[in-house]
């Protein structure tokens, strides 16, 4: 019997080595199952949201553990590092598309997300915005409160209540403020 692999899983099998540090291996699938549901419900190109959120952080492979851990949290974040994640995740990422034979029209599109996905405020695209947003849900799960809680010295109930107060500010959509809110919500629970 031959099995058929689709593109994303070719995608994600050649992302996956560049993904095995900051927790990525559980991030982006994660981070996908949000994308997929953000598809269903808001604007947007399966064929440009999945492959940016499979390879928007394979750049964190290019940084140590230690810049890594500077480069992002809630306080005295070191923007130039995690400036360095994409940068070097474009590049990768180009490799990547490229290699499976991927659409350039759409590779395009997905470079420039991938290019400043957590430095730009702002969206690019109705893709951007929903690949913004799904990267940002996972921290509300179970999964991404937990590795807050180990990386960054805050209890509990600070996360919880930092991660509220910037609901409306960090998503685009109304979806993903929804999910947002849904996920704090079984973490009360």
């Amino acid at each position: 019997m031959r099995v058929s692999v689709n593109i994303y899983d070719q995608i994600y099998m050649l992302a996956f080595p560049y993904l095995q540090t900051r927790s990525n291996e559980i991030h982006i699938p994660i981070s996908r199952r949000f994308a997929e549901n953000l598809l269903l419900k808001e604007q947007g190109d399966p064929e440009i949201v999945i492959p940016a959120i499979l390879l928007h952080d394979v750049g964190w492979s290019m940084l140590t553990e230690d810049m890594q851990l500077k480069a992002f949290g809630r306080v005295d974040s070191d923007m130039g590092l995690n400036r360095i994640h994409e940068v070097e995740g474009v590049k990768i990422a180009k490799r990547i598309l490229e290699e499976v034979g991927y659409n350039s029209q759409k590779t395009v599109e997905i470079i420039n997300i991938i290019d400043e996905h957590d430095s730009r405020q702002s969206v690019i695209s109705d893709n951007d915005r929903l690949v913004k947003d799904a990267d940002k849900l996972f921290r509300y799960t179970s999964e991404g409160l937990v590795l807050y809680l180990i990386y960054f010295n805050a209890t509990f109930e600070d996360w919880v209540a930092w991660f509220k107060s910037h609901v409306d500010s960090w998503f685009f959509t109304q979806t993903a403020k929804t999910l947002a809110l849904k996920e704090l919500g079984k973490r009360l629970a």
